[in-house]
């Protein structure tokens, strides 16, 4: 079986490469001929656990191809999977003209039945945007072919997309005819002999199920983030709280960790767009409305506490960041809560040394060289009147407090993913302030 992947951003990449894991081939097509070039080398343009090593093990084998001409492979395919990006417009709404564009040059292009399928998230009734953009020109043309079209939103979360997909939970595919279905099963099938569960279902439910999904982890989030605040106020700990209501299996644990605020990629816009979905069908999504609320305020939930603690005297303090990116085995900082707090630390007349993992070069083309990069962990809390932990990054979690307190300035932590014991930390001679205690 042949695919062409359009788009080799986060989801494209992954998902190209591991359908070419499993025997498929596949063509990665995108317009950015730099990025080709780059990945026609082995140089893969993200950072995710595993990929380069598959990406180069698949091209080597023949089975993983990279091109910018759509119109050079289209007609050799039998699926063209759409996963360019959809970004938010300042309304909040998803940015489809990137998807149009891929339907449009199908419709100038095809010569066969293709069937087309959005891996990108869309909202409900972008596959009837897509139909029609394909057959418009089509008509254009003046010929008729037959061509399907379907939904296959993606669930890879990001520094675990490769095991997510070689692994799903469920696989969901909205599909309207049975030569589509019958395509995808054949796809999928190598996963079915693993008794994963392919959801076949009518593309608008598809749609949904997608920004569905996002938009309640996103309220679990902002809600134990709700809970952890009044906790502090009633002195309540959170911990014994999340462990309470996460045993009820009505519940669950996951997805119940309070913090600083979710960010990324997926969450801020996926319930951004279903928000303006809602409106635009004369509906008010009055949940994820506070939903956002809360989320952005958490953000800033540690500068507060820096704020209190300084009784508001921060200028000319050194604060230590560790963690940039929006969380751990990823370099994305997209909305990341990194870039709230160095802003709000910069305003306040505050100097930030930061060290992260991976985000070390995307913090500098986001925002230059406005803070210390430093050279590792320890060397970020050099002079520090307070340590921040941003991102829970594993080498974060059994750091040497004893040479930690030594270089500080000020032994003073703000821990804002609950990873460390507040008697431990004090035990030590640190000032720990954490979420929900």
């Amino acid at each position: 079986m042949k695919i062409a992947i359009v788009g080799t951003g986060y989801v494209g990449l992954v998902t190209g490469t591991c359908f070419a894991e499993i025997g498929v081939s596949v063509i990665c097509v995108d317009t950015n001929s730099e990025k080709i070039e780059a990945l026609k080398k082995g140089v893969i343009p993200i950072y995710e656990s595993g990929l380069e090593e598959m990406v180069n093990r698949n091209v080597k084998a023949g089975r993983l191809h990279f091109t910018t001409s759509l119109e050079s492979c289209l007609n050799e395919v039998d699926v063209v999977f759409s996963a360019v990006g959809t970004p938010p417009d300042e309304d909040g709404s998803a940015d489809l003209s990137y998807v149009l564009e891929v339907a449009r040059t199908i419709g100038r292009n095809m010569q066969k039945y293709i069937l087309v399928v959005t891996k990108s998230t869309v909202p409900v009734g972008t596959a009837k945007k897509v139909r029609a953009a394909i057959q418009e020109e089509l008509d254009k043309r003046g010929v008729s072919i037959q061509f399907d079209v379907a939904s296959n939103p993606e669930f890879l979360k990001e520094g675990n997309a490769i095991n997510d997909f070689m692994s799903p939970d469920r696989v969901v595919v909205g599909v309207e005819s049975e030569r589509a279905k019958k395509l995808m099963s054949k796809l999928y099938k190598p996963f079915l002999l693993n008794n994963f569960r392919v959801i076949f279902m009518d593309i608008p439910s598809a749609e949904m199920t997608k920004y569905a999904a996002n938009s309640m982890l996103a309220t679990r989030i902002s809600f134990m983030n709700d809970i952890a605040n009044l906790c502090e106020l009633v002195g309540a700990d959170v911990n014994m709280v999340r462990s309470g209501i996460g045993s009820d299996t009505r519940i669950g644990r996951k997805f119940l960790y309070p913090g600083i605020g979710y960010g990324g990629s997926c969450f801020p816009k996926d319930v951004k767009a279903l928000i303006k979905t809602a409106e635009q069908n004369g509906y008010q999504m009055r949940v994820l409305h506070a939903v956002e609320e809360v989320n952005e305020l958490q953000k800033s939930i540690l500068f507060d506490k820096l704020c209190k603690h300084f009784n508001n005297e921060l200028k000319g303090k050194t604060i230590a960041l560790w963690g940039l990116a929006f969380k751990p085995e990823t370099d994305d900082m997209r909305e990341a809560p990194s870039l709230v707090l160095i802003d709000k630390l910069l305003k306040a007349g505050c100097k930030v040394r930061a060290y992260d993992s991976a985000a070390m070069d995307e913090c500098r083309r986001r925002i230059g060289e406005s803070i210390y990069y430093a050279k590792d962990m320890y060397d970020a809390v050099l002079d520090a009147d307070a340590l921040m932990l941003v991102t829970e990054w594993k080498e974060f979690r059994l750091p040497s407090w004893a040479v930690i307190k030594k270089t500080m300035e000020k032994p003073v932590v703000l821990d804002g993913r609950n990873i460390y014991d507040k008697k431990e930390m004090e035990e030590q001679g640190f000032t720990y302030h954490c979420i929900g205690h």
